[in-house]
């Protein structure tokens, strides 16, 4: 999970990402240098698959539901009631 010490985070990036092109690259560019120096090998893949889908899923529950959440009450549900 993201939460860790605030002196092992890497929050000293100069300059973010502008576009979707350049978030991709930065994101290829961290998991790259993180696979070359732990060893390329299955483990590291694993740890990188991992550590991705782990914080897909934190951005969707912390970002994507809040956000649709409140979407849904502005302007009505699309689901029927169920039962």
């Amino acid at each position: 999970m993201p939460y860790i010490k605030q002196d092992c985070r890497l929050d000293s990036v100069q300059r973010h990402p502008q576009n979707p092109g350049e978030l991709n690259y930065a994101i290829t560019m961290l998991v790259d240098r993180y696979f070359r120096h732990q060893g390329g090998r299955y483990q590291q893949i694993n740890d990188v698959v991992g550590a991705l889908e782990g914080a897909k899923m934190e951005f969707y529950r912390r970002v994507v539901a809040p956000y649709e959440d409140q979407k849904c009450a502005e302007n009505g549900d699309v689901y029927k009631e169920q039962g």
